[in-house]
């Protein structure tokens, strides 16, 4: 009898061993089953990010992202704007804290325009389906920058735009400095700063690192660099050997000549800049001075025959740019030494036992549009040029110039971002004094800092992850 009892009982949990199995085997079944059938499901690269710090699977590609559409999306009861401060609400702002031309940046500062509002703030840009995109949620942004680094924006105007539209979108959680109400004075040089809130209720939400200082650590900073690299440096690599100047048009040209240099590659348009060997040390600084996890880079709208005289061309005539391609064979020798420059100074920082994450990000550069004021909607094509507005046309060359450079491994932390077509199609969306400047609020430059939130928190840092670059760039901007 005991011998029966205890063949009984192996049985019993033989058996119910296989039916822990067996339901183990049915739930994995499901669970595969569903993510793999569902487009908003956790995709199979979520699991893997969750149980490891190397992420297995892209969620969503630069390009991927930029193949999609504007859709009309009305999120306002609105019908006419009747105060400036109005199109706050049309663009979900509960506010903005940066306060430099404030109405300009929101497009209200002509009441005459007031008429593209609120369909100019309704259109939400929705990417293409193979997109697995967190929802832009200011408050995550901001712990986010907290916990794992903020951004330090580099560029032009442009960036100053996006600068305003990120102090709009992570508002009541930040304030901004310089205060530009109490002072009339201005400087392009100056320095401006996003700070965590003292009186944002996600305070106590957030694991604030070593040496933070939510009165002197910014989440956010804008610095004026309209070409990446000082005077200096520029005037050097120009009179370097590195750098040979062609001839604009060969069969133009007698040969036997030799092309001089001129002193200065500059003209009399004036430009801001400074050199890595300036905000380099900024970015990598630690709290609580700074906290940058983020360099975003933007350049390309400076990049003229204006600004760079020695390579104006009268002779090559407007459809030549007067000599555009000569700065454009500038530009690539320049961004290999800005680009060596700075990939050297995140290794050094490395080697010295710096441990928080460090990335630059290079946005491809946006132009503007001709005849925007005359546009009241998104189109669904890019529009192709009639005129050759400063360097517009061939914005898609120099992003080219970049993305070819970047795409190889030997700057492993610096990666390029082609996600300038959803602005391409946005004509609607420039500021009311030129169509080049964005209004905050119309999506284009919240698209960008979305699209980046995304890619620093979700993306991971391998190149190895991102789809080869296209040869094809989309045309972009000069900086104002």
């Amino acid at each position: 009898m005991a011998k029966v009892l205890s063949w009984l009982a192996i049985r019993t949990q033989r058996s119910l061993s296989t039916r822990i199995v067996l339901i183990g085997v049915i739930i994995t079944f499901m669970i595969t089953l569903y993510t793999f059938s569902s487009s908003y499901s956790l995709r199979t690269s979520e699991w893997s990010s969750l149980l490891s710090p190397h992420r297995q699977h892209s969620l969503c590609t630069p390009e991927q992202w930029s193949s999609g559409r504007w859709v009309y999306s009305l999120t306002s009861d609105l019908v006419n704007l009747t105060r400036p401060e109005q199109a706050l609400s049309l663009a979900g702002f509960e506010g903005c804290a940066a306060d430099r031309e404030y109405y300009w940046h929101l497009g209200t500062d002509h009441e005459e325009r007031w008429g593209r509002f609120p369909n100019v703030s309704s259109y939400r840009w929705v990417p293409s389906s193979q997109c697995n995109v967190q929802p832009l949620d200011g408050a995550a942004m901001v712990k986010d920058m907290v916990e794992n680094g903020g951004w330090f924006l580099i560029g032009d105007s442009i960036s100053e735009n996006q600068f305003f539209s990120l102090s709009c979108l992570l508002y009541p959680h930040v304030r901004a400095t310089p205060n530009y109400t109490e002072t009339a004075s201005y400087d392009h040089a100056w320095q401006q700063n996003l700070y965590l809130s003292p009186t944002s209720p996600i305070i106590s939400e957030i694991a604030m690192p070593e040496g933070f200082s939510i009165e002197n650590t910014s989440l956010v900073s804008f610095r004026r660099v309209d070409l990446l690299l000082n005077g200096t440096e520029l005037n050097t690599l120009y009179h370097s050997s590195t750098f040979s100047v062609e001839p604009t048009d060969l069969d133009s040209q007698d040969l036997r000549s030799q092309y001089t240099k001129a002193e200065s590659v500059f003209g009399d348009e004036a430009f801001w800049s400074l050199s890595p060997s300036e905000y380099m040390p900024t970015f990598l600084d630690s709290p609580p001075d700074a906290n940058y996890g983020t360099l975003v880079v933007s350049t390309a709208g400076h990049w003229t025959t204006a600004t760079l005289g020695a390579f104006r061309d009268n002779d090559a005539g407007e459809d030549a740019g007067y000599g555009i391609q000569n700065v454009l064979a500038f530009f690539k020798v320049a961004i290999r030494a800005w680009a060596g420059e700075v990939q050297d100074a995140i290794t050094e920082y490395r080697k010295n036992g710096g441990r928080r994450p460090k990335q630059v990000v290079v946005r491809a550069y946006l132009p503007g549009h001709e005849n925007c004021h005359n546009i009241f909607e998104p189109t669904e094509n890019i529009t192709p040029w009639v005129n050759t507005h400063w360097n517009w046309p061939w914005i898609p060359d120099f992003n080219t110039e970049f993305q070819e450079l970047l795409s190889s491994s030997e700057f492993p932390d610096i990666f390029y971002l082609p996600i300038e077509r959803p602005g391409r199609l946005r004509p609607d969306a420039h500021a009311s004094s030129d169509c080049l400047h964005l209004i905050a609020g119309a999506g284009v430059l919240e698209g960008w800092s979305h699209y980046i939130w995304h890619f620093v928190t979700r993306e991971g840092r391998r190149k190895d992850l991102m789809t080869p670059p296209s040869t094809k760039a989309a045309p972009e901007v000069i900086g104002g």
